[in-house]
């Protein structure tokens, strides 16, 4: 009896380990890399001094030599150089997977009692907010050279939501990439040779009435215009496209929506197969 008693007390002062829920487990994932932000903080210029240099580069030197239908083209770029940036968290989530795969640290992970999709939901939730500081900036800097928002005020958090969603759908392609390539060198040449020519490609930061017929085509189509031209429509920052322009052009934020829905649904299945994948090796 008296072996039985001292190990009821011994399991009795056993502290007991409670579950976590998946999301509990991501938002500690999310701390993770925030904490290692803090530690080099020097990774946050590609989201503190880059969109002021944009931004006034931009402004400054194009904006004397490109005509518009909107008041400014300070007000035409804001739109366009957001859009840039939130396009771009493919770039950060890829390279960060990607570096956690090459050192270890992935597989350090697997060895915890977590759930595997956490990993991957707080890099996602990390990198949407790493951008969202860089959209910040931007919007501050945008304010102080004279961009304005003339919409509502419920126009404006919906243009501020449809980035963050469009970011959403942008992190599958980054989590594909990121899990497909090995290195991060090879990560930043493909990222940089695709996500490019895409952000360009479109009216981000020019206007396509003026492009030849076949590139207009090619550019209103690009789901990255459809983004840039709901956030001016809903803040108020340049006229809507006339019957002349593409479907997506007239309809922008319907389109934007789709557009997300569409992406989201391509990339997050190979997306996953490709991180299943890659970490089962």
């Amino acid at each position: 009896m008296t072996t039985t008693a001292h190990t009821d007390a011994v399991v009795a002062d056993k502290p007991r380990i409670q579950p976590t829920t998946i999301w509990q487990q991501a938002w500690i994932m999310v701390k993770r890399n925030m904490i290692h932000t803090k530690r080099m903080p020097e990774m946050l210029s590609d989201v503190t001094i880059q969109p002021i240099m944009f931004v006034l580069l931009f402004a400054y030197v194009f904006g004397a030599s490109i005509q518009t239908d909107s008041a400014s083209y300070k007000e035409f770029l804001l739109p366009g150089i957001m859009g840039q940036t939130i396009v771009f968290t493919a770039f950060i989530v890829s390279t960060g997977i990607t570096a956690d795969l090459e050192k270890g640290i992935i597989d350090r992970f697997r060895s915890l009692p977590i759930q595997r999709s956490s990993v991957l939901i707080g890099r996602s939730i990390a990198s949407l907010l790493h951008s969202s500081i860089g959209i910040v900036v931007m919007a501050v800097t945008g304010l102080a050279i004279g961009w304005r928002i003339r919409g509502s005020f419920g126009e404006a958090v919906l243009a501020f939501a449809l980035l963050v969603l469009f970011g959403f759908a942008m992190i599958w392609f980054g989590i594909l990439i990121g899990s497909w390539l090995r290195t991060v060198e090879a990560v930043n040449g493909f990222m940089f040779s695709v996500l490019f020519p895409i952000t360009f490609l479109s009216n981000a930061f020019v206007p396509t009435e003026p492009m030849p017929t076949w590139l207009r085509t090619i550019a209103e189509w690009n789901p990255m215009s459809s983004l840039v031209q709901a956030l001016r429509v809903l803040w108020g920052n340049g006229p809507a496209f006339g019957p002349g322009a593409a479907l997506p052009m007239q309809h922008p934020v319907v389109a934007t929506l789709i557009w997300t829905a569409a992406l989201t649904l391509i990339f997050a299945p190979f997306a996953l197969r490709a991180y299943n994948k890659r970490t089962s090796d």
